[in-house]
């Protein structure tokens, strides 16, 4: 029996987020797990009252929004739901970025929290969003990972990205070092994978024997083949939660076989965190219908945007519905996904599901002695400077030099270039560096701006083997 697990989440959690930290995410997450049994229509109602209210919010508080309604031609009014937003165009990446200030609201509540991201896209974006936004956020992930078998408290792992600079002053590092610890959540960075560095993360698996591990997906795969391949495994079943890349087919056998536990994958990405999850069925990711819109749209030849029918690849285009702060109304964030075909889940859970997600793998890398290193570190590593740079591309060629191409924004200079340099090296140790200024990142033919190019020779470790 784990009796700090128990502990944990009867009292000092409970104590810790509605004391200390005066917190209303326990709260928010009772009535999340209420919502699982409701009905579609109880569900599609709630989701309706939820969107009218940020959009009269948006249209009253936000410049930027404002304009938008204005020049379409609509009010908050005409839009009764999900399905009537598309009379709004949507909102770009580079519109997102050029109109921050605009887009920020001129009444409380006010963005307090602000984050940065390298995005899978490579283009950088600064966002921010408001404290409720937030106490949502955390309530939707802890409800999603409770669908996995996770429980707060809970001995876990995090196979995940290592940000390049601190986030927050000491006072914000100390608070999240008492989360971490009272939490038993422990990091390993994924993104260096050397043959060493996968030792580690072993090591580190059998010193902690954590029941859940949540993890980059391919990061973890590469592991997996790593445990299977020296017969490393010396633990009881880990529940192994992906997310920030896609499951390739045939992983979740590797995951299973390695680390023994069910493996659910979760999407989201940093501008709406947490966006759908599977749950212990595994038929599909649920959307998080509570919090956020998911559109998925199909443009045609002609410019028309058509929504994507069940099936169909489609363009992700994402409304939160809690952000007041800094709103995201019909954003595209650069990914594409699948719908599933309208069904009830085996779970008997009401919220509409994808069947797949696409456009999040980063392509792996090699240092100079051959070891793989994950395209993500990218995102990392830019992060930090992402007021300064406008995208990004990173492009290995068949010896293995690195190509970093950067279109700079206004304040770009020494510090980043340095700053470049030197976590570049950090993560491709011998490997030839140079930093190229251009002036615009060249798309693929389906539009999309790939982040990591690997030419041939390089030795991709992308694909599954």
């Amino acid at each position: 029996m784990d009796v700090y697990g128990a502990l944990f989440r009867h009292a000092l959690w409970p104590a810790w987020e509605r004391g200390l930290r005066r917190r209303p995410t326990l709260s928010i997450l009772r009535d999340l797990r209420r919502a699982e049994r409701a009905s579609p229509d109880e569900l599609e109602d709630r989701r309706r009252r939820a969107l009218a209210a940020l959009l009269r919010h948006a249209y009253d508080c936000v410049p930027f929004y404002r304009r938008r309604f204005d020049a379409a031609g609509v009010s908050p009014r005409d839009i009764r739901g999900p399905e009537d937003l598309a009379v709004l165009p949507a909102l770009t990446r580079a519109e997102a970025r050029e109109h921050g200030r605009d887009r920020v609201s001129r009444a409380p509540p006010y963005p307090v929290i602000r984050k940065t991201t390298g995005g899978t896209t490579g283009e950088p974006l600064v966002i921010a969003y408001d404290r409720e936004s937030e106490y949502w956020r955390q309530a939707v992930k802890e409800r999603a990972f409770s669908w996995a078998g996770y429980r707060p408290g809970d001995r876990a792992l995090h196979y995940w990205g290592e940000a390049t600079a601190p986030v927050g002053g000491l006072g914000s590092r100390l608070k999240r070092a008492a989360d971490q610890t009272l939490r038993r959540q422990h990091f390993v960075d994924c993104t260096p994978r050397g043959e060493a560095d996968l030792e580690a993360a072993v090591r580190a698996i059998r010193r902690l024997r954590p029941r859940v591990m949540f993890c980059y997906a391919q990061a973890a795969t590469e592991l997996a083949r790593y445990v299977v391949r020296e017969d490393a495994r010396a633990w009881d079943d880990v529940r192994v939660i992906c997310g920030a890349e896609p499951l390739y087919d045939g992983d979740r056998e590797r995951l299973t076989e390695a680390f023994g536990g069910p493996v659910y994958e979760t999407y989201g990405c940093r501008e709406t965190m947490l966006i759908a999850s599977e749950c212990e069925a595994r038929g599909g990711l649920h959307i998080a219908a509570e919090n956020v819109v998911v559109e998925l749209v199909v443009t045609e030849p002609t410019g028309h945007e058509r929504p994507a029918r069940p099936g169909e690849l489609g363009e992700v285009v994402l409304t939160d519905l809690h952000n007041y702060g800094m709103p995201f109304i019909r954003y595209k964030n650069g990914d594409l996904a699948v719908a599933k075909e309208p069904s009830a889940c085996a779970c008997g859970r009401p919220h509409p599901r994808l069947d797949s997600v696409e456009g999040r793998a980063s392509d792996t890398l090699r240092d100079g002695a051959g070891r793989a290193v994950g395209g993500m570190a990218f995102n990392l590593i830019v992060s930090p400077i992402a007021d300064v740079v406008r995208a990004f591309q990173v492009v290995q060629h068949g010896d293995r030099s690195i190509t970093f191409k950067v279109v700079p924004a206004p304040g770009f200079g020494d510090r980043a270039l340095a700053h470049l340099r030197r976590n570049v090296s950090r993560y491709l140790p011998g490997v030839p560096v140079s930093i190229e200024r251009v002036e615009s990142i060249p798309k693929t033919r389906s539009g999309k701006h790939r982040l990591v190019v690997v030419e041939t020779g390089a030795t991709s470790a992308r694909s599954a083997p």
